[in-house]
C-alpha cells in the first residue's frame, strides 16, 4: 500500500515546477507579449538598457540572495553602498589619489559587514533589526560628514567610470559586471566547502552547528560578502550616475532588492535558491519596470504594482516550499 502511495505521488512531484522555472516563463510570456502591444520594446537598444538598467539592482540582489539562503537579511545594504562611496567621493574632492579613495570606501564596506555579522552572530539579534538599526547609523553618520546628499564625481577619471559608462563591443558594461558577480557567487556556492555550508546553515542551522561547522564565522563571512557587492554596485552607479545619492538610502530601493531575491525564487525559509534565481527575478522586475516606462505609467501605481508582486512572491514561496515544524521552531530571519 506505502509502494503504491509513493508511486502516486512521485508523479505529482516531479510535475511540479520550481519557483525559478515559473518565473523564467512568465519572464518569457511578458516579453514576447510587450514586445508585440508595445513599440520599441524589442529593439535590442531597449533591451540592452532593460539589462543595463536592472544591473545594480543586480549586484545588490546577489548579496541579499546570499544571506537570505543562510536564513538572514541584511537591510542595509543600500546603506553600506550610498555611504561608503559618498565618504570616498568627498575624499577625492579634496585632492586624495582615487585609488586610495576607493580602497576607503571598501574598508569601510567591509567593516560594517563585519560589524552587522558580529553581532547578528555573537548578540543572538535578529539579523532584521541589528542590519536595519545599522543603516540608520551609517545613514546618519555619513550625512554628519558630508557637505550634501549628493556627492558628484570627479570627471576627469574615466577609470573610475568605465564599470558604469563604459562599453564593450556594443554592450554596456554593467550587464558584464552584474554576470561576472552572478556567476562567481554561484561558484562559492555550489564548488566551495563555505558555500555548501551556507546551504547547510539556513536549512537547518542547529544541526549545522552540531555538526562541529562554525555558524558565528558563517554569518560573519556573509555579511562581509554583502558589503563587498555593495561596494562593487556602488562603483557601477557611480559610473552610471556621475554621482552617489544618500537619498536612495531612504527610498525603495533596498525592497527591490529583496523583491528580486523572493520573486526569483530563494526560499526566506533558507537554504534554497541560487544565482539564477536573482537573475531570473531581475530580468522579471526589469522586464515590468521598462513596459512601465514605455506605457508612462506614474511611480505611484509601479510600486503599488511591486508590491502586489512581492506579496504573490511570498505567498508562492510558502507553496512551494511549506514551513515545517522545525523552521517554525527556529524563525526565518
Amino acid at each position: 500500500m506505502i509502494g503504491r502511495l509513493r508511486a502516486l505521488q512521485s508523479p505529482l512531484a516531479l510535475a511540479r515546477p520550481s519557483h525559478e522555472q515559473i518565473v523564467l516563463l512568465i519572464t518569457i510570456a511578458l516579453l514576447i507579449a510587450f514586445g508585440l502591444m508595445l513599440n520599441g520594446f524589442a529593439t535590442l537598444n531597449n533591451l540592452l538598457d532593460l539589462m543595463r538598467s536592472i544591473s545594480i539592482l543586480g549586484i545588490l540582489g546577489i548579496g541579499m540572495g546570499l544571506v537570505v539562503i543562510g536564513r538572514g537579511i541584511d537591510l542595509s545594504e543600500v546603506a553600506i553602498m550610498a555611504a561608503s562611496w559618498s565618504i570616498a567621493l568627498i575624499e577625492m574632492q579634496r585632492g586624495m589619489p582615487a585609488g586610495w579613495a576607493c580602497s576607503i570606501a571598501l574598508a569601510l564596506a567591509l567593516t560594517t559587514g563585519v560589524v552587522n555579522g558580529i553581532i547578528v552572530a555573537c548578540a543572538d539579534v535578529p539579523a532584521l533589526f541589528v542590519t536595519l538599526a545599522t543603516g540608520f547609523s551609517v545613514y546618519g553618520l555619513t550625512l554628519g560628514f558630508a557637505p550634501a546628499y549628493v556627492v558628484y564625481a570627479p570627471k576627469d577619471l574615466p577609470t573610475l567610470l568605465f564599470l558604469g559608462a563604459g562599453r564593450v563591443a556594443g554592450v554596456p558594461m554593467p550587464i558584464f559586471v552584474f554576470a561576472g558577480c552572478a556567476i562567481v557567487m554561484h561558484l562559492f556556492l555550489s564548488r566551495t566547502s563555505i558555500g555548501r555550508f551556507i546551504y547547510a546553515q539556513g536549512d537547518n542551522p542547529e544541526a549545522t552547528r552540531l555538526s562541529g561547522i562554525a555558524i558565528r564565522s558563517l554569518i560573519v563571512i556573509e555579511h562581509m560578502l554583502v558589503g563587498l557587492l555593495a561596494w562593487i554596485a556602488g562603483l557601477v552607479w557611480i559610473g552610471t550616475t556621475g554621482s552617489m545619492q544618500m537619498v536612495i538610502t531612504q527610498g525603495t530601493l533596498i525592497v527591490d532588492v529583496v523583491l528580486v531575491v523572493v520573486i526569483g525564487g530563494i526560499s526566506l525559509v533558507g537554504g534554497r535558491g541560487g544565482m539564477f534565481s536573482v537573475v531570473v527575478g531581475c530580468v522579471l522586475i526589469g522586464t515590468l519596470l521598462n513596459a512601465f516606462t514605455i506605457m508612462d505609467i506614474n511611480n505611484e501605481v509601479q510600486n503599488i504594482i511591486k508590491g502586489i508582486v512581492l506579496l504573490v512572491a511570498i505567498v508562492l514561496d510558502n507553496w512551494l516550499h511549506p514551513r515545517d515544524e522545525e523552521t517554525a521552531r527556529q524563525g526565518d530571519l
